[in-house]
């Protein structure tokens, strides 16, 4: 996604951008002053490393609800006159979100600037998701004429209010403008663009799909190479091999092979993924080969295809390829971590502290090796005698490692589940913290292990019970563990 800007992981404002659950303990514990300046810093200025997977709106609306942080600076940065020039969801959306958390949690203030955003801001439709689920009906339908105002008495007008209704994430409003008769005119718009919708859909059904190949193994080849010739071009390798799965015959394999040596970028392409997943007896030749190919559409085919399998031979071929120094050594560990069996805890072991000490705990592919860890740590655990529980535990400093520093709050919660395994002390000390976690999932498994000795656990637990927005699978975690009198599982 993009690179923002980290703090050390021992600061106030390292901790918030990270999402760690340490951090409202510090904020908590800090000079209101100080605090609500890191956090009000985090809010306008994402540190997600990729927001479609991280979470912070929560974590961050809590803290706020918890400071009784003002909203001024949340209002000057969503109505700066940026929004309006060059509207940005990765600029707005994760403040959006606070607020429609603080709304929920009965912040009028927060309600009044979501309503003042749908109305004129740049990034409306985010602002009017959040009102959808937490104004009330009379809120939502006092916002149509404005909201219904920004598209123009044109055809093209029409046609971008069409296109508005048919993508909200949040129907409702929509519906209730739709039946307004407090406002006819903008009701009868939205249904005329509601109608174009179902028209339009109808269409694209009744339409022809686009350009499709020849019923032969040459013709799909041919097709897939054609896709780079247009403009813009089109990656065609991966539908390609789903047609050569229904076209190609045994007598056809010559031909594939040869194109998996030595055809064009994208037929060359195809032809590996479809004899990898045919199971080919030349596939992991044919994969080592590509691997190291120039062209990167086929050494990303070749990775990609030798990352699905799981079979002894891929194993085994892995196993051989795991101390390379390559993109091809970095695909051979992540097979192990995911496929391999307890012989493997070493090499993937090995491969998680290399790549830590190359890459940071940023590095690609750290997702994969983590969870191989916590899994084989998990299996030499379950093991009798001393020497299972000292494998595990070969792996703690490095995940301990990882849990600190890395800015990913979703490689962080797999860290905590392979410390689960890998920790004798999680329950007592990062599982403790993990009730704060910006990760609902984070803070379900610190639900199940955190250590009831520490007071705070408690008080934590019968929080997240009553807190309204948390989520349905913590909150049975935590009245799970309440019911049975706060002993950890």
């Amino acid at each position: 996604m993009f690179d923002p800007d980290i703090a050390p992981s021992g600061t106030l404002l390292g901790l918030l951008q990270r999402g760690r659950g340490d951090g409202p303990l510090h904020a908590l514990a800090a000079e209101r002053a100080e605090a609500l300046a890191a956090l009000e810093q985090c809010v306008l200025r994402d540190p997600r490393l990729d927001w479609r997977v991280e979470s912070r709106s929560l974590y961050y609306a809590r803290l706020y609800s918890d400071l009784e942080g003002p909203l001024d600076g949340i209002e000057h940065h969503l109505f700066h006159p940026d929004d309006l020039i060059a509207p940005d969801e990765h600029r707005c959306g994760l403040a959006l979100s606070v607020l429609g958390h603080l709304a929920g949690y009965g912040r009028r203030d927060a309600l009044r600037l979501l309503r003042r955003y749908a109305a004129t801001g740049g990034c409306w439709e985010w602002a009017l998701d959040e009102l959808a689920l937490r104004d009330d009906e009379a809120g939502l339908r006092a916002l149509g004429p404005a909201v219904v105002g920004r598209f123009p008495l044109s055809t093209e007008g029409d046609a971008d209010l069409a296109r508005a209704v048919r993508e909200a994430y949040e129907p409702r409003p929509w519906q209730l403008w739709a039946e307004d008769t407090a406002h006819p005119e903008t009701a009868e718009r939205v249904r005329k663009a509601a109608e174009q919708v179902s028209f339009d859909r109808w269409q694209r059904q009744m339409r022809p799909a686009g350009p499709t190949p020849g019923w032969s193994v040459a013709a799909v080849l041919e097709w897939a190479q054609d896709g780079l010739a247009a403009y813009p071009a089109v990656e065609r390798d991966q539908p390609a091999a789903r047609c050569l799965a229904a076209v190609a015959g045994p007598e056809d394999r010559p031909a594939l092979v040869d194109a998996a040596r030595r055809g064009p970028s994208a037929a060359r392409a195809a032809a590996l993924r479809h004899l990898t997943d045919r199971r080919d007896p030349d596939r992991l030749d044919l994969i080592e080969a590509a691997a190291g190919d120039p062209d990167e559409r086929v050494a990303r085919a070749a990775l990609e295809s030798f990352e699905r399998l799981r079979d002894e031979a891929a194993l085994a071929r892995a196993r051989s390829w795991v101390l390379r120094a390559d993109a091809l050594g970095a695909a051979a560990a992540r097979t192990l971590a995911r496929h391999g069996g307890p012989q493997d805890a070493d090499l993937v072991l090995a491969a998680l502290r290399r790549t830590v000490q190359t890459g940071g705990a940023d590095a690609e592919g750290l997702d994969a090796l983590v969870e191989g860890v916590g899994r084989l740590a998990e299996g030499a655990a379950g093991e009798d005698g001393a020497e299972g529980r000292l494998t595990a535990c070969r792996a703690a400093p490095v995940l301990r490692h990882v849990y600190r520093e890395t800015s990913s709050s979703q490689l962080r919660g797999l860290t905590a589940q392979a410390l689960a395994a890998a920790d004798p002390g999680f329950a007592a000390g990062f599982a403790v913290e993990c009730l704060w976690d910006c990760e609902e999932a984070t803070r379900e498994l610190a639900a199940h292990r955190a250590a009831s000795g520490d007071v705070r656990v408690l008080t934590q637990l019968r929080r997240l019970a009553a807190d309204p927005a948390e989520e349905a699978e913590v909150q049975t975690a935590v009245r799970g563990r309440l019911s049975s009198g706060g002993s950890a599982r």
